[in-house]
């Protein structure tokens, strides 16, 4: 299944949404809009494609109203997002959704490409949890491309589960959550320990990477 869904948010309007698929999105606030899953959703062989624009002067309030799971389909067990993110002069988006669980067997991977003006104010937050209850065999990849005007912000690939660096069926890490925050001045960060890190990366042009590695969110 191909999905497809738009969300524009301009100042002086509500935001718009166009969708085909598995994912719908509602406005439940002035500038609050939550995605909604209307199908079994992303299974192997299925594609997202989301854009989300935030026009100079609007704001934007992203949610979910549930978890996304990730389930390996008849005969394929990849899936794969596209994210495209544009947010404009002194426009504001806070990109939280809930959590995406990869089932076992199953394999996702997702890339977010963001571009931002340098007086616009941007949170994404991102939170993987490998396996349901009892199971570890399934792998997620995050690719995160994010510019300030026309310069590179961030390059970011991070990798979880079954045949990635990390993985230890004894003591691996199966879940992460990543913020990408800007504009953001707080020093680096470095907390927890072996089983469960937590690490804040200041980004030379301003902004942060926030990512915590554990067994679970």
């Amino acid at each position: 299944m191909r999905t497809e869904l738009t969300i524009l948010a301009s100042p002086d309007r509500s935001p718009r949404i166009s969708a085909v698929g598995g994912l719908a999105a509602r406005i439940t606030g002035r500038d609050t809009v939550h995605v909604i899953g209307t199908a079994a959703t992303p299974l192997g062989g299925d594609h997202w494609d989301i854009t989300v624009r935030v026009l100079p002067g609007a704001r934007l309030t992203l949610r979910s109203v549930a978890a996304s799971l990730a389930l390996p389909g008849r005969g394929r067990v990849l899936s794969t997002a596209q994210w495209s993110v544009e947010v404009g002069d002194d426009a504001v988006l806070d990109c939280a959704l809930e959590p995406t669980v990869i089932a076992g067997g199953a394999e996702h991977r997702v890339e977010t490409t963001v571009s931002l003006m340098e007086s616009a104010t941007f949170l994404l937050r991102e939170r993987v949890q490998i396996g349901r209850a009892g199971e570890s065999a399934g792998r997620w990849v995050g690719v995160t491309n994010a510019d300030l005007g026309d310069l590179p912000l961030l390059r970011h690939q991070l990798e979880l589960g079954v045949g990635t660096v990390s993985h230890d069926v004894l003591d691996g890490p199966a879940a992460v959550t990543s913020e990408l925050r800007y504009p953001d001045d707080r020093p680096a960060e470095v907390a927890g320990d072996i089983r469960s890190a937590r690490t804040r990366l200041p980004l030379a042009r301003g902004g942060s990477l926030t990512t915590r590695l554990g067994p679970h969110l």
